[in-house]
């Protein structure tokens, strides 16, 4: 039989014997299993870079904690607390006999929690709205006292509130006392609403004194005030703006308090951690007499009536009386004036515009010291002593004609007014312009004969100076101008900065002017003056002899003027204020000022002046209006009328007495007013009735 297959004989093997199958091994499908080794360094790539920024923070947590720790620590107190400036009670200002002129009273003010309205879904405006309701006021007014001023939104000043946003914000001020009662004695309708009392300014007005020029007001102070204070002010403080209120801002101020207070994230407060209490102001202690203050306001108002009711504009006036041996000012009126309690309720935009206009007499310009007037013959007691130092005889007669030509030009008297062959005394007496005319006219040749530097050989110039006209007195209210001395210099640089103007006019004229009269003036002085407008004229000089012309001065300045008359030369510096004092009484500073000079003239000059003085109220310019004033209480003075072209006259009157021993100065000055002795004369005679009363 056949083998089967697969199976045979293999050589070397035993015959007849089986050998057994042996299996043969397939290849694998799958590949053979390769260990490999993990790779590593990714991983300690990361390791690395975890400790080098961990590192690097530890480094940096002890920087901050080692040597920035003082910084850190600042910037973390400031993060979580703020600081609340909390005003002083502001000083008073008094009269010299301790009367409150200025004083402080209480506001009643509604208040809303700040915190309320953050926490309230609608930001409070919801409850504003019911508060407003309850007072019968605008709500929109209400709201924007929410919205601090600045803020996107936020209504405009005064509209929006401008103090710490971590005190109760005040709503409205001045609330009734009933309505205000109704909100508090309701918490529920009305929760973090709060009616708070508040000091503000109050007037008094003892003996009907308003003085408001004088003591000035009180307003919030600008950002950036408010940044350069180091902290002392705070957007809710209040800063003297005009007047003795500025001047003497940081005595009356007091020092303020401060509230050091925790703040959360929010904003909201959520404790008080330090407090100093504020330390209220110094008293301000005028030189003011209350009676001799309302006398010269009424006297100075009344003289406005008159001249009214006789034809005259009479737009403004001032009224000054000062003690001639210390400068002490006494009282100061000026007109247009207005309520200064007006700041204290918040002045509108609206009313300070109608403050500054001049249509309405610019209430807000304090004529004492910021306004300036042709001085007219009162500044002769000025260019007499001028004029007996270009060598005229002190003991001669001078022709006073009516009028008199110099250079080609008529000048004349009031009225045309002749009074033959007279000596000094008497020319002060009657006035006489065409006297003083004639005298400045010879010295304007003199000096321009002898060529250059006139300015600094012209004696009616040197002597004004010296009497310090043309600079401020240094009185302390601010506001002063300096007034206006012209000279050859002055009248070349003004030509200089006005000659493109002035020829302008003098080719296109002045068609808007509807007097003719009067625009024909202005054309041929336009005219004139593009052509030679820098030349120093005879007219010049003859006008400035009479104080007219160019020649301004301010009310203030020419009552220091006759105190040098009356102390025999001594420039006073005018004061109103005395002393800072606290409430008891104590000076805490003494704000005397030293005076500002001396004017050196002959024993002879001073003595005719003053003679010629006291004549005018006998037999002079003033004798009309002082008709039987006592004579044991005799005064000297001097008319003015300032006159300009297609204007009424200024009305001027200066006067000091008693004549022996010097007591006072008073003097008046109303703009448009009419003639010295008409209109100015009676208001200083009313003055002296009252100061006669004080100091018999």
């Amino acid at each position: 039989m056949d083998e089967p297959a697969g199976v045979g004989m293999t050589s070397g093997s035993a015959p007849g014997r089986l050998r057994s199958a042996t299996r043969v091994p397939r290849p694998s499908l799958t590949p053979r299993r390769v260990r490999r080794r993990r790779a590593t360094g990714a991983l300690w790539a990361v390791v690395v870079a975890v400790l080098v920024l961990g590192g690097l923070l530890v480094g940096r947590l002890g920087q901050m904690q080692l040597g920035q720790h003082e910084e850190l620590a600042v910037e973390a107190a400031g993060t979580s607390t703020r600081e609340i400036v909390t005003p002083a009670l502001r000083g008073r200002v008094l009269a010299a006999d301790g009367t409150p002129v200025v004083a402080n009273t209480s506001s009643s003010v509604v208040t809303v929690d700040p915190q309320v309205l953050l926490e309230s879904d609608d930001g409070g405006r919801a409850l504003v709205a019911s508060v407003a309701d309850a007072l019968r006021l605008p709500q929109e007014r209400l709201w924007g006292r929410t919205q601090l001023c600045g803020t996107p939104d936020a209504p405009p000043v005064p509209f929006c509130f401008s103090g710490s946003p971590y005190l109760p914000l005040p709503l409205v001020y001045d609330v009734d006392p009933v309505d205000a009662l109704a909100l508090v004695e309701r918490p529920e309708d009305f929760p973090g609403i709060e009616v708070q009392s508040l000091p503000v300014r109050a007037y008094p007005a003892p003996e009907g004194v308003n003085a408001a020029h004088l003591v000035g007001y009180l307003g919030r102070p600008t950002q950036e005030e408010v940044e350069a204070s180091d902290g002392e002010l705070d957007a809710q403080a209040w800063l003297g703006r005009a007047g003795l209120e500025a001047v003497y801002d940081t005595g009356l101020r007091g020092i303020p308090g401060r509230t050091t207070v925790g703040v959360d994230p929010r904003g909201v407060v959520t404790g008080t951690l330090e407090t100093t209490d504020p330390v209220q102001g110094a008293d301000l202690r005028t030189h003011l007499d209350v009676r001799v203050q309302a006398a010269s306001e009424r006297a100075l108002v009344e003289a406005i009536r008159a001249a009214r009711r006789a034809g005259s504009p009479a737009t403004s006036g001032a009224a000054v009386v000062l003690r001639p041996d210390t400068g002490a000012v006494l009282a100061a009126a000026s007109f247009p004036t207005y309520d200064p309690d007006l700041w204290t309720r918040g002045v509108s935009a609206g009313e300070y515009a109608r403050l500054l206009d001049p249509d309405r007499g610019a209430p807000l310009v304090n004529r004492v010291v910021g306004e300036t007037y042709p001085p007219a013959s009162t500044f002769k007691v000025v260019t007499l002593p001028a004029a007996l130092q270009t060598g005229i005889d002190p003991e001669g007669e001078y022709a006073c004609p009516g009028a008199v030509s110099i250079a080609g030009q008529r000048f004349t008297n009031y009225e045309s007014e002749a009074y033959g062959e007279i000596d000094l005394r008497r020319i002060l007496e009657v006035s006489c312009d065409t006297t003083f005319y004639r005298w400045a006219y010879d010295h304007w040749r003199d000096l321009e004969s002898t060529g250059e530097d006139a300015d600094a050989r012209d004696r009616f110039l040197a002597v004004a100076r010296g009497f310090g006209l043309g600079q401020r007195t240094g009185v302390d209210i601010p506001g002063e101008e300096a007034g206006t001395l012209p000279s050859r210099e002055w009248k070349q640089d003004y030509w200089e900065s006005t000659r493109e103007d002035v020829c302008r006019r003098a080719e296109e004229g002045y068609p808007e002017v509807e007097d003719r009269e009067r625009r024909d003036f202005l054309e041929q002085l336009a005219q004139e003056n593009c052509v030679d407008g820098a030349r120093w004229r005879p007219g010049d000089a003859v006008n400035f002899s009479i104080g007219q012309g160019d020649v301004a001065t301010t009310p203030l300045q020419m009552a220091v003027v006759y105190a040098a008359v009356a102390n025999g030369g001594r420039l006073v510096t005018p004061q109103i204020a005395d002393a800072l004092v606290r409430s008891d009484g104590t000076v805490v500073e003494d704000l005397t000022e030293p005076d500002q000079g001396r004017i050196s003239l002959e024993d002879e000059t001073w003595q005719i002046v003053r003679e010629g003085l006291e004549g005018v109220i006998t037999d002079g310019t003033g004798a009309a209006a002082f008709a039987g004033w006592p004579q044991d209480y005799p005064i000297a003075g001097k008319t003015g009328s300032a006159e300009s072209f297609g204007r009424q006259a200024t009305s001027w009157f200066a006067s000091y007495g008693p004549v022996e021993e010097p007591a006072y100065v008073v003097l008046v000055v109303v703009e448009e007013g009419g003639i010295g002795s008409e209109t100015a004369a009676p208001a200083v005679r009313q003055i002296w009735e009252t100061l006669r009363e004080v100091q018999p």
